[in-house]
């Protein structure tokens, strides 16, 4: 039996640093929320007296914005991928004149900036009275997962063999019913996939949400822990655990959702 080779170490151990280091200003906001109120600056390194008050101030003060969050991020999953997922499938499917035009302007549309699309959406909002809604922000955080999503699907969607689709329409199946029934279920990675990145997007927005809301009407927990921020300055625990209440929905899903996000990623680069 030959040993495994040496060198993999210094490799490892320049990782785990690494890592360390990026994932230390998260553990600074867990020990900083389990402080009592006060300045987190002369907090110790560890919590060794935790204090849960900072949590059941943020729940209290920010219950409603992570409810918001809440709505606003599955809607727009939902929206966006029941408009990627035919859009994505008759592009790689179907023989239309421009399908390449049409891909290349979806992709271009990833480079234009938030705060452009966001003037514009207030305008046009401001006209059709969609301003402090919860309908105008699941909208507006779709422009960006619709693009996104449709990029990905189009790429997993390219790799379902056309033996299958010929099948299905051989034994009589429509081409809505090849889409429902077949193509969907194969593309069920990276469903999950482009799902995810787009509650992640609509779940982490600000610029949407400080621009498309003049009230407090409305409002998510990412402008709820700005203007938090700036009224309790002196309660850093409160601030801090708003801050963890903010990461958990999404590090839950990161975590059940990482192997399909894998396979989604990696299977549509392979034909």
């Amino acid at each position: 039996m030959k040993r495994a080779p040496a060198r993999g170490w210094p490799s490892t151990l320049a990782g785990i640093v690494l890592l360390a280091l990026m994932l230390f200003p998260v553990y600074w906001m867990v020990n900083a929320s389990l402080q009592p109120a006060g300045n987190v600056l002369r907090a110790g390194w560890f919590p060794v007296h935790p204090d849960l008050s900072g949590y059941a101030t943020a729940l209290r003060d920010q219950g409603r914005g992570l409810v918001t969050s809440l709505v606003v991020a599955l809607g727009s999953t939902v929206l966006s991928l029941a408009l990627a997922a035919p859009a994505a499938h008759a592009l790689a499917h179907f023989r239309l004149r421009g399908g390449t035009f049409v891909l290349f302007g979806v992709l271009v549309t990833q480079a234009v900036p938030g705060i452009v699309v966001a003037n514009a959406l207030y305008g046009a909002y401001d006209d059709l009275g969609l301003l402090n809604s919860y309908t105008g922000l699941i909208l507006a955080d779709s422009t960006a997962g619709v693009p996104f999503a449709i990029l990905v699907l189009h790429a997993f969607m390219r790799a379902v063999p056309r033996e299958i689709i010929e099948a299905a329409r051989v034994d009589g199946a429509g081409r809505l019913r090849v889409f429902r029934s077949v193509v969907l279920p194969l593309s069920t990675n990276a469903l999950i996939t482009a799902g995810v990145f787009t509650f992640l997007f609509a779940w982490s927005d600000f610029l949407f949400a400080l621009t498309l809301n003049t009230t407090d009407t409305v409002r998510p927990v990412t402008l709820g822990i700005y203007q938090y921020l700036g009224a309790h300055t002196n309660r850093w625990n409160a601030v801090m655990a708003t801050a963890v209440l903010a990461c958990v929905p999404a590090a839950v899903l990161l975590v059940l959702a990482q192997r399909r996000i894998a396979a989604g990623i990696t299977s549509g680069a392979v034909r």
